[in-house]
């Protein structure tokens, strides 16, 4: 089984699975939180494998900044697609959107308007990390 395999096979039941040879890291969190947790907390998952429910831009950017080798998503963004392609990052996707409307199904996503004219992984995180601050009760 290859390492996509075992990530794709490791998001049963969870939100996003990392897997490289032995190990694997899952969550539960919704949306970009996970990968903003690992990034800010300095683990290493170069090289991981990612698989996510749900993959926007923004997540898409994510990846890229913290160096994972390729991605699956069960839905992906055509934002995330264009991203990844320009990235080198080879993708794999259930379903293809146009874009990724936000929790009460009124717009886009904020994370996805935070990165909307933005073509830099670092720029995208910081973009991100500042829109978290914003919307995060005080």
């Amino acid at each position: 089984m290859t390492d996509l395999q075992k990530a794709k096979k490791g998001l049963a039941g969870h939100t996003l699975c990392l897997a490289k040879g032995a190990e694997t890291i899952v969550s539960d969190k919704r949306g970009v939180a996970p990968m903003m947790e690992i990034i800010s907390s300095g683990r290493d998952v170069n090289g991981f494998f990612a698989a996510d429910v749900v993959v926007g831009k923004a997540a898409a950017m994510l990846f890229v900044k913290a160096g994972v080798s390729a991605v699956y998503a069960a839905t992906m963004s055509a934002g995330a697609k264009e991203f990844l392609d320009k990235s080198g990052v080879p993708y794999e996707y259930g379903a293809l959107t146009e874009r990724i409307i936000n929790r009460q199904g009124t717009g886009l996503c904020p994370m996805e308007q935070a990165v909307l004219d933005c073509g830099d992984a670092e720029e995208g995180y910081l973009k991100i990390k500042e829109k978290l601050k914003e919307l995060s009760p005080k």
